[in-house]
């Protein structure tokens, strides 16, 4: 599995192998689909509310006699049915986080990333490099990699990438992690996948042998 070299100014400087051990796997989709299930389940707050008939005002009496007035029986004022009585089946605060197993975690990433892979949808920068906080330098190369206004997910390395990141962070569509961070949700949740360094490729091949 092969993928584009470029460099920062979108000059195609060759192509990269890229590690069939991560790139170039069988796609397991059940797995795929449980661990973004999972991560999505785990970004809910859980903390919707409703108050139930027991927790309005009102109630302790009954509103009018049951027999005699021409109107429907009612037994209190808190009843789902009245105007500001309780809610029916409403919701409660609930926790929907779930354990996410480690090598269910890696099976789904290198499930994404060899999708994204069989796409063509990766894409290899050789060095980003950004010497000041500077919106222009990211935007320059998004044009020049022909993915401006598509969502993206540029990985970087773990140290040094402070510029690119407050370089990046307010280009719409454009979502900057460190290599360390990337998830099976990340890299299906964009449509391309943009590594900011070379060396990068090594490091997610011994991410996913780990």
């Amino acid at each position: 599995m092969k993928a584009k070299l470029y460099q920062q100014n979108g000059t195609v400087k060759g192509d990269i192998d890229l590690p069939g051990t991560a790139f170039n796997a069988e796609v397991n989709e059940p797995v795929l689909y449980q661990v973004i299930k999972s991560y999505l389940a785990n970004k809910r707050q859980g903390t919707s509310k409703t108050k139930g008939r027991a927790e309005v005002s009102g109630g302790g009496r009954k509103p009018w006699r049951q027999k005699g007035t021409g109107r429907a029986r009612a037994g209190s004022n808190t009843s789902p049915i009245w105007v500001r009585g309780g809610k029916a089946f409403g919701p409660d605060p609930r926790d929907y986080y779930t354990v996410i197993p480690k090598r269910l975690k890696k099976i789904a990433l290198v499930s994404a990333l060899s999708s994204r892979a069989k796409e063509e949808k990766i894409i290899v920068v050789d060095e980003v490099e950004c010497k000041e906080p500077k919106t222009k330098l990211i935007t320059q190369m998004l044009e020049a990699l022909a993915v401006s206004g598509k969502k993206n997910l540029l990985v970087v390395d773990t140290s040094g990438s402070k510029n690119i990141y407050l370089s990046g962070r307010n280009i719409k569509g454009l979502e900057i992690k460190p290599i360390s961070e990337i998830n099976a949700y990340d890299v299906v949740n964009n449509e391309n996948i943009i590594f900011g360094g070379e060396k990068l490729i090594a490091t997610v091949e011994e991410v996913v042998a780990s």
